[in-house]
């Protein structure tokens, strides 16, 4: 049975000052040695408090002797005293309401308690304490206005200026124009209205630039793909079949004749392509082979006596399948398998007519209508088969690859796999923009859920009190925060990437290859992931349509699969660092091998030693040097094994085809590791940039709670390799739900730096 103090006539105003603090450190009934400790230690330096005062506290915070129920209860009526008498703006700190007690509970020296010294050595405490905000237990306090969003700590707009990057102005002017009348959501059922509103509003953004952003200006471009890129992420906001739309018809299909075509094409197309004057198709895709681009089975046979391309769908498994603006194209980028004098000489890209200016099917085109799907209905998504149709030689994209009138075939890349990859190269901004669509309907549904739950008020500890708001539960905060923080974090490098495809060079490319197939992977696994968790945030409401969910889960869903299936992407991701890996091992020979194997062992001496993988304080599981040791450390070992691994299997006589087939698994895990290495030093470098502090401290607590929530997800792997042990593992978690409380405060001002128009969100239970 456990003993306190006697309670009568302690409630000093230096007690009372610290009520508060000492009541939330207590909530859960556990004060750790550390915060016992950290404690004792900053009450001493309280000089106002005197020596019985501080006997009383440190009586208070003995984890041996916990509070009594009766004297708990004792410190929740007098704080709830307290907390009707202050005024509303005061309610958000725990120092504001024990500088409030004390004054009411003072007789003499009022002046202490509403000194600035004062203030800031209570601020310190609660500082080095990590003690949530107030109003996380506005419902013991009788609080019956606690509001949902209070001012936040740092500049909204100055947040959302370092979210948009370069291309504020551009993202700004695209929102003035959606949130026109004539862009507003209309629940239309039947597919082909919708799909005709789609083809309007893409009309509409034509008409103003936006479709030709990218192509050269001589053909009614800015020669901006940084801004077509920035555009098409802010699309993603609103209508995500307009943005699809959008991004085949100017994207994909202006994209292969711009990347693909040389002067005689775009000449003779790109500006009807910029103003919508000719619709198309990026008819890549095909049934029987899917993602395997190099199997494709559509055929362009050179016909030397009528200088004319013969195109032809062998069977029906060889159809292009699931081609966007196959009902409204009047003209198809086909990839075929290009054949002359018998030759195959891989695949290339043809532009084929599939209709007439009346909109009718020309001779040997045939297509049908994918129908209702999933999502995104108001793409015109079609399946099309060739019966031997011909088009002119001069149709062939002939950048990389083309055929003279003589018949004779020529490239400027003579090693057929390289042209094969450079080809697609050219093309990888799709898996560059496609996650950015995807993190903007993430934004999206983060931004309708904390909205929410920073009004929605469930249960109470009893009918007379106020009911509690939903991101006040920690349940709440630990499910939408570290997706929050996630947000922040998949901008920054997906902001990298754009950057770095924008300004691509031979060299370089497939790097970022690479990393755009990693990082769409990451970034459209996370838009499916937060979208079904905000949804479940928003309960019931969240099932309505009219509060966008459906929309947003139906559009983006696909996100996953095309652009490249995420698993079959990852694979590439894998094997890429594994090239690199190896080439790395060839250039550096003996020395590369001793200098990984040194990095390896001095990680296991300073990392893994029994003090630096059980070490908890704060400061150490808060630094930016202990995650990105920790991201580095997984990637390298999982990277290395992988290497091993497969060594070991060719090694006992396995092709290097089932090889690969028996480390698929740990393929996909070394990719994941390497993009969240990436991402997580993106946001590191970006905060280092940002030179306000207030920008700076918020960040770093995003920073901090997407490390970790990281960490925490792959703490099984940690714990195998030994890396962590379980009492760092518990720490972490704690400093999870206290960075996840923490930022509970500033939610709705991070979301609102999202510059998301309330016509945009268009959720009902909003408004």
């Amino acid at each position: 049975m456990t003993t306190n103090p006697p309670i009568t006539q302690i409630y000093t105003a230096g007690v009372l000052s610290l009520l508060p603090m000492l009541y939330v450190a207590w909530a859960d009934r556990v004060l750790s040695p550390t915060e016992v400790r950290l404690l004792e230690q900053k009450m001493e330096e309280l000089e106002f408090l005197t020596a019985k005062e501080k006997y009383i506290l440190k009586q208070w915070c003995d984890p041996r002797q916990p509070p009594s129920r009766e004297l708990f209860q004792q410190w929740k009526i007098k704080i709830r005293n307290a907390s009707l008498k202050m005024r509303d703006n005061r309610r958000q700190s725990l120092v504001e309401l024990g500088l409030a007690m004390a004054v009411l509970g003072s007789k003499d020296n009022r002046e202490i308690w509403v000194s600035a010294e004062t203030q800031k050595a209570l601020q310190e405490l609660e500082k080095a304490l990590g003690l949530v905000y107030l109003d996380t237990y506005h419902s013991l306090f009788n609080d019956q206005k606690a509001p949902g969003i209070v001012a936040s700590s740092f500049d909204i707009a100055a947040m959302s200026d370092i979210l948009d990057d370069d291309y504020d102005e551009a993202r700004h002017r695209l929102k003035l124009l959606l949130r026109d009348p004539v862009f507003r959501y209309q629940d239309l059922p039947v597919k082909e209205d919708y799909r005709n509103q789609v083809l309007d509003w893409c009309k509409i953004l034509a008409e103003h630039g936006y479709g030709a952003m990218a192509f050269p200006e001589e053909y009614g471009g800015k020669d901006d793909m940084g801004a077509y890129a920035a555009i098409f992420e802010t699309m993603g906001h609103h209508d995500l079949s307009l943005t699809i739309k959008f991004g085949v018809q100017f994207g994909l299909f202006g994209g292969s004749v711009h990347w693909l075509g040389t002067k005689k094409h775009h000449e003779k197309y790109l500006k009807k392509i910029g103003t919508m004057e000719l619709t198309g198709c990026f008819a890549m895709t095909e049934t029987g082979h899917g993602s395997n681009v190099r199997g494709l089975e559509t055929t362009a046979e050179y016909d030397p006596e009528t200088d004319e391309f013969v195109i032809h769908t062998p069977h029906e498994g060889a159809g292009k399948e699931y081609i966007g603006n196959a009902i409204h194209g009047r003209m198809a980028s086909t990839f075929v398998q290009l054949i002359v004098n018998g030759e195959n000489h891989g695949v290339h890209a043809i532009l084929v007519p599939l209709r007439n200016e009346n909109g009718q099917l020309m001779p040997g085109i045939r297509v049908e209508d994918c129908g209702y799907k999933l999502g995104l209905n108001g793409v015109d998504n079609g399946r099309i088969w060739y019966d031997n149709v011909r088009v002119p030689r001069e149709n062939l994209l002939n950048r990389f690859g083309d055929v003279n009138e003589k018949g004779e075939y020529s490239s400027p890349i003579k090693n057929p796999s390289r042209r094969f990859f450079t080809m697609l190269g050219t093309l990888v901004g799709g898996r560059v923009c496609v996650p950015r669509a995807g993190l903007s309907a993430a934004k999206n549904g983060l931004t309708i859920a904390i909205k929410y739950a920073l009004k929605r008020r469930q249960f109470g500890p009893d009918f007379k009190s106020p009911e509690t708001l939903l991101l006040d539960y920690p349940s709440h905060q630990r499910r939408l925060m570290p997706l929050l923080a996630k947000a922040y974090a998949l901008d920054f490098a997906l902001t990298y990437l754009a950057k770095r495809f924008v300004n691509r060079s031979e060299a370089d490319i497939r790097e970022i290859e690479t990393l755009a197939a990693g990082m769409k992977s990451y970034a459209t696994w996370f838009t499916t992931e937060t979208l079904q968790e905000c949804r479940e945030a928003c309960g019931g409401k969240g099932y309505l349509s009219e509060n966008r969910f459906a929309h947003l889960k139906g559009g983006s869903d696909i996100f996953t699969t095309f652009e490249g299936d995420n698993t079959v992407l990852m694979q590439l991701v894998a094997k890429g660092l594994l090239t690199e890996f190896k080439q790395q091992f060839h250039e550096e020979g003996t020395l590369g091998v001793l200098r990984f194997v040194g990095h390896r062992a001095w990680h296991a001496v300073v990392e893994q030693n029994a003090i630096a993988k059980r070490r908890t304080e704060k400061e150490h599981l808060l630094s930016s040097d202990f995650h990105l040791k920790a991201f580095h450390f997984r990637k390298e070992s999982m990277l290395y094994s992988l290497s091993q691994r497969l060594r070991g299997n060719i090694k006992n006589g396995m092709s290097s085809y089932d090889a690969v087939l028996r480390c698929q698994t740990q393929m996909g895990a070394v990719a994941e590791a390497f993009i969240e290495e990436v991402t997580l030093q993106k946001f590191v470098e970006k905060i280092n940039e940002v030179e306000d502090e207030n920008l700076k401290t918020i960040l770093t607590k995003l920073c901090d709670l997407y490390a970790l929530s990281t960490i925490e997800k792959h703490k099984g792997w940690y714990l195998e390799a030994s890396y962590l042990e379980g009492v760092k593992t518990k720490a972490i978690r704690r400093e999870i739900d206290a960075l996840c409380a923490d930022l509970r405060w500033e939610a709705g001002a991070l979301v609102e730096a999202f510059g998301i128009p309330m016509e945009l969100l268009g959720a009902e239970i909003l408004k």
